[in-house]
């Protein structure tokens, strides 16, 4: 029994290691098609067992296996706070051994291929959860695992991440059955015909994701394009610096790479970092500078990131991420974390981001937790303060109107579905802006920029993206870096990009392979926990 306890321990570390080793941008993908492999076998052995307390002892095996794959591929997060990092790995690694879970108790009543099955769907399930609820953390979620390999995934257009997540779960599924068959007749048939299924299922995918990235060709308008990288440290100086010296960083970078050809600078999350009145912003100093540089240079587009608030005392304008002014009575204000885009035009547009992190720019769940906890929020970013969202993708348009930039900031671009959104409003190219040197040089940034070429894929739209301290980078439709700067470096990265006006299928459908999930999820769950299984597995 000794030895069949350490066994267990053993594949459920397996399954962790790789999980972890599969993971971009470090990992090797192909092993994701048998991660859970070893989790499922250690599974099944529990269930088929004598020993008392299964369920419990199946939650500690798979929380064991997801704490290790968390840990190791977002430990990074560490770096900006421990208590958030702690809580994202652990509380993660919680979820998705419930998930293991539920299987477990699902299978004791189903036969294998039912019991497969609801796996697959409730994993699915779960990671559409992971989009949309207010404790949203999509980071590892399975499709984002062959972000460095885009060459594999052209498809992508088609189905979204969750097609890469269901790639993943049909081969663990295929492999798990497989050795099932092998342990009842130790065939060498059985094993053959497992391996041949499982390499087709491999190659095929791969053939025509490179049959579509061979033939992918985009006409479009030119885009010139400059993306500043000021390499502000926003642990020592972010917050000490004014707007108007961030001004002047943002001429002095954007100087060095501008021509009368240039279309688009663009700077990132928050460079504007010091809060700005809203009320006040047209008619500021700080405009003005901005103003006289568009006239100098009448063609250009300058899209920033800005920290606005609104300060207001009438309760009808109260939204549910207003935040109550404690220093005035009946006061209160909107806080921004904003993309501007400021050009010859007379108008100023505006967005604000709206897929918020948890703790640092949102409160979940206020009314259940605001009672236990209080006003206390991780405080990352300078502010403590609920930041306002709105509930459309807004898209800017440039002065000759010519081209429409999606403004997308920071962790908006983990969301293929949100993304899509601003590409259904007729954007024809992405801006990424955003902020990654909370995390060091880490792997954090890298698999931020790593994720970003999903969406490239997904929308068929070039990407600029300019990252405060990198790396900053150009990507082309196909997911391909073009041109970066490295981590760390300050300056200016220009470029050419195309337009593109033709919607995708993913673009049209959304994540509709979760949505069928789900539908699949609640048909099979209730008749696998109403009905008893009439076969043995």
């Amino acid at each position: 029994m000794r030895f069949s306890k350490f066994k267990l321990v053993l594949l459920a570390l397996a399954s962790g290691v790789l999980l972890a080793l599969g993971w971009p941008t470090y990992g090797f993908p192909l092993l994701l098609f048998f991660a859970f492999v070893p989790l499922l076998l250690a599974e099944r052995q529990l269930r088929l067992s004598e020993v008392k307390r299964k369920g419990l002892k199946i939650f500690g095996l798979s929380y064991l296996t997801f704490v290790i794959w968390n840990a190791i591929t977002t430990s990074w997060l560490r770096f900006a706070d421990l208590f958030g990092a702690s809580f994202a790995v652990f509380v993660n690694a919680a979820l998705m051994a419930l998930i293991v879970l539920i299987y477990h108790k699902y299978a004791k009543r189903q036969s294998t291929n039912r019991a497969l099955l609801f796996l697959v769907v409730l994993w699915i399930s779960f990671e559409k959860l992971h989009l949309g609820w207010e404790f949203s953390w999509p980071w590892l979620n399975l499709g984002n695992g062959f972000s460095e390999y885009m060459s594999w995934i052209q498809w992508y257009e088609y189905t979204g991440t969750f097609g890469g997540t269901l790639w993943i779960w049909i081969l663990n599924a295929l492999i798990f059955k497989g050795i099932l068959s092998y342990q009842d007749d130790q065939s060498k048939r059985v094993l053959k015909s497992v391996l041949l299924k499982c390499a087709g299922l491999i190659i095929v995918p791969i053939l025509i994701s490179f049959v579509i990235y061979s033939s992918y060709t985009q006409e479009g308008e030119t885009v010139n394009v400059i993306a500043l990288q000021p390499n502000i440290d926003p642990y020592s100086e972010k917050y000490n610096m004014t707007n108007l010296n961030f001004a002047e960083l943002f001429f002095e970078l954007s100087d060095s790479k501008i021509t009368d050809a240039t279309d688009f600078v663009i700077a990132p999350e928050t460079f504007l970092a010091e809060s700005t009145p809203l009320s006040t912003f047209d008619n500021s100093l700080l405009k003005s500078k901005f103003d006289r540089y568009v006239k100098a240079h009448p063609n250009v587009n300058l899209l920033t990131g800005i920290s606005f608030y609104d300060m207001f005392t009438d309760k009808s304008k109260i939204k549910k991420e207003t935040n109550t002014y404690k220093f005035t009575a009946n006061t209160w204000y909107d806080d921004y974390n904003a993309a501007l885009l400021i050009n010859s035009s007379n108008s100023v547009q505006q967005y604000n981001k709206s897929k918020l992190v948890v703790g640092i720019e949102n409160f979940p769940y206020q009314d259940i937790l605001k009672p236990i906890v209080g006003d206390a929020l991780i405080d990352l970013g300078g502010t403590v303060a609920m930041k306002t969202t709105q509930d459309y993708r807004g898209v800017f348009t440039s002065s000759n109107s010519k081209f429409k930039v999606a403004p997308i900031i920071c962790y908006e671009s983990v969301y293929g579905e949100f993304v899509s959104g601003y590409v259904r409003n007729e954007a024809n190219f992405l801006a990424i802006i955003t902020n990654d040197a909370w995390w060091n040089e880490t792997q954090g940034h890298k698999q931020h920029l790593s994720y970003a070429k999903l969406r490239a894929v997904e929308t068929r739209r070039d990407i600029v993206r300019s990252a405060n301290t990198g790396i900053s980078a150009i990507i082309n439709a196909k997911g391909e870096i073009t041109s970066r700067l490295a981590y760390g470096e300050k300056g200016a990265l220009s470029g050419q990009i195309r337009t593109n006006d033709t919607i995708t299928f993913y673009v049209m459908a959304g994540d509709y392979i979760a949505r069928i999930s789900i539908f699949i999820l609640v048909f099979v769950g209730l008749i696998g926990f109403f009905r008893r299984k009439k076969e043995t597995s």
